[in-house]
């Protein structure tokens, strides 16, 4: 691609995605429960941003070649910190509102200088009886470095001072791994109302009791700080080394990884400050946030403060596949189009229970990604090999921060006698594919799931993903040879269909943008319509604004990261993106083509990523049912229509307008779509 090409980068664009998360805690409109799970969202994507880009970023620095390299990488990382230390800022403000919003609904989270007296002794007896036992300080002024922190944990660094004028200095852990972080106390007065206090605060209402019997404490005080390790696994290519060997290895190092951010409590006395930083060993090209007295907001994802009436309404999800008659004979009838959460996921288990029972069923092939806590996938799976069926998992070990739950579940799988496949050397398998295979009349028939989603039970309740099952013979066949693909790895198989990365992705897609290209320098009509959750390949970037000068109409959803420019004269005039952050986790990849007027409408596991097109498993395939073609245009109208007009122009992304939802919008177009889709359920009746 010419150097030249404006591409804005990835990092401070997904900073962008995260400050749209964070304006939906500020959006009032928004039930006051879900804002404060908006920002544990906002705090915990934080946290997984230094941990996987930041840190890329950092090892790009340390290791760039020549002064000219090394500065561009410095300045990165510069723009990067500035960024997320006005997000700091924006996230307290809005806490605070947060706080009092929740007041007002009678429920009340409080510190401990608001206790009263009825309060803090059940907070006293609390501590004593539940908190201190759980409780381990060390001291970290008389050591060289600090002892092995835990990254997903956070730490109180406490300054104490003596009876006799000297001064120790100590950190602990809090213990949010064996006590809820959020605790309900008595309330103050009124019985209707609901206080909590959250853990930090009930050990800084005690903190002395932790070292009174071994020092003679005049007073102490607590700040808190956590870090983030550098989450790169390193796996090696040890040809004799088990790959479960492998990653349970490398998952030790991540334990063991360079810190590459401090964020720490802003009130923090400068020599207790400089003294973590000094025991820790931070380095040059590490980033330090100071922030306010709380970390971790990550937990207030789980805040469930009794009370419907504060969070989203959720309508309940159509039912597809019902299990009073077979699966199989419904599919023959028509293939089924699902989009989640809207849908139920039960389509989906009730498929492979079914298929489990069925004495016709021979084989089930099935990819694990990610999978819910109690899978059922996973059980109709175990019970398919005790009905004597051929079954086998591909579960991909390398699934960032799943790799030590997909290692259990391998394990599971493999005892109960099902064929589990560890992915392909060099390569993420991130498609979403079932094959079973069917004996009918003396005739190998496949049943097929090709998806934009993983086999996950819980995040199906919250994920937009779209699900294709279908008894068509040509994919069926295509999907079963993504399998042979993925266990044979020298062979490589001819697709009819789908396209497959890391072969035939990325050929396809530039070939229809090409053709589109072509239409409108003929002078016929072209139009693109994309859906994704990152757009940063660069070759496609590419193909976009050539497309854009040559007068083809392009609109672009896209979740989080967009390195393309939009709406940028002379460069990208006809291309507009917008970003749909909402009650619901927009997940799913589409790519329409308007192809002369006979649309082409493709679903992909892929998002335009290099790492998708080029280093992993994904399939893309072609929806060819006139009505399920028009559903997905109809979802993706629906959702165009009711945000483009909302612009939040991002003034570090410059002459680049992603529109977050406007007050409502999002959620009139999620209204619409549940009843396209279920009228659509009782037109089919």
């Amino acid at each position: 691609m010419p150097n030249n090409t404006p591409l804005y980068p990835k990092e401070l664009s997904w900073l962008s995605f995260n400050e749209r998360v964070l304006q939906e805690v500020e959006d009032e409109s928004v039930p006051v429960i879900e804002r404060v799970r908006f920002l544990g969202i906002f705090s915990s994507n934080l946290d997984e941003f230094y941990r996987v880009r930041v840190a890329d970023v950092r090892r790009l620095a340390a290791f760039a070649k020549g002064p000219e390299q090394r500065d561009r990488f410095r300045e990165l990382l510069n723009r990067i910190n500035e960024k997320v230390l006005r997000l700091q800022h924006r996230s307290f403000a809005a806490y605070s509102k947060v706080l009092a919003d929740l007041d007002r609904h009678q429920i009340h989270i409080v510190n401990e200088d608001q206790l009263c007296e009825r309060q803090l002794s059940f907070v006293e007896n609390y501590f004593h009886d539940e908190v201190l036992p759980e409780l381990e300080p060390f001291f970290i002024d008389d050591r060289d470095t600090m002892p092995l922190l835990n990254e997903v944990s956070i730490y109180f660094a406490i300054y104490l001072r003596l009876e006799d004028g000297s001064e120790r200095f100590a950190a602990m852990e809090i213990p949010t791994d064996n006590l809820p972080r959020f605790v309900t106390i008595p309330p103050r007065r009124d019985r209707q109302e609901k206080v909590y206090i959250v853990l930090d605060n009930i050990i800084r209402a005690c903190l002395a009791e932790v070292f009174r019997n071994v020092l003679p404490i005049k007073s102490a005080q607590a700040y808190m700080f956590k870090i983030s390790r550098d989450a790169e696994l390193e796996l090696g290519e040890y040809i004799t080394q088990n790959i479960v060997d492998r990653v349970t290895k490398s998952l030790k190092k991540r334990k063991q990884a360079d810190p590459v951010r401090l964020a720490y409590d802003a009130s923090m006395p400068e020599v207790l400050l400089q003294l973590v930083k000094k025991k820790l060993k931070m380095g040059r090209y590490d980033s330090y946030t100071p922030g306010g007295r709380y970390h971790n907001s990550k937990d207030f994802m789980a805040f469930a403060a009794d009370s419907a009436r504060l969070c989203y309404k959720r309508p309940k999800p159509i039912l597809i596949l019902p299990r009073g008659e077979s699966v199989f004979d419904q599919l023959r009838r028509r293939d089924q189009l699902l989009y989640y959460p809207y849908h139920s996921f039960r389509a989906i288990t009730n498929l492979l229970i079914s298929a489990a029972i069925d004495p016709q069923v021979r084989e089930i092939r099935i990819n694990l990604y990610r999978v819910a806590k109690n899978s059922r996938v996973v059980a109709a799976l175990v019970n398919a090999v005790r009905n004597n069926k051929r079954v086998t998992a591909v579960v991909e070990l390398q699934a960032r921060f799943d790799e030590l739950a997909n290692i259990h579940w391998s394990n599971e799988l493999r005892d109960a006698g099902v064929n589990v496949i560890y992915g392909v050397p060099g390569l993420k398998v991130h498609c979403k594919l079932i094959s079973i295979l069917r004996q009918e009349g003396g005739e190998r028939v496949y049943y097929s799931h090709l998806g934009t989603g993983n086999f996950n039970e819980s995040t199906a309740r919250v994920y937009c993903d779209f699900s294709l099952l279908t008894s068509d013979q040509g994919l069926g066949q295509d999907v079963y040879q993504v399998f042979e693909f993925i266990q044979y790895t020298h062979q490589r198989p001819t697709y009819n269909y789908i396209a497959v990365s890391p072969y035939t992705n990325r050929p396809a897609l530039i070939a229809a943008i090409d053709r589109e290209i072509e239409a409108a320098e003929a002078g016929r009509e072209a139009a693109l319509f994309f859906k994704c959750n990152n757009l940063v390949d660069s070759q496609v970037v590419e193909r976009l604004y050539r497309a854009s000068a040559a007068g083809v109409r392009v609109r672009i959803i896209v979740r989080s990261m967009c390195s393309l420019v939009c709406e940028t004269s002379g460069l990208s005039d006809n291309i507009e993106v917008i970003s749909l952050v909402d009650k619901y986790l927009e997940h799913a990849r589409v790519y329409l083509f308007h192809n002369d007027g006979d649309p082409q409408v493709w679903l992909s596991s892929a998002d335009l990523m290099t790492r998708n097109l080029d280093h992993r498993v994904e399939v893309t395939f072609p929806i060819t049912d006139e009505m399920h073609r028009d559903s997905i245009k109809k979802i993706m109208e629906l959702q165009w229509s009711d945000n483009h007009k909302a612009r939040v122009l991002d003034a570090e992304q410059s002459n680049t307008r992603i529109a977050n939802r406007g007050t409502g919008r999002d959620l009139r177009a999620q209204d619409a779509i549940y009843t396209y889709l279920k009228r659509q359920k009782l037109s089919e009746q």
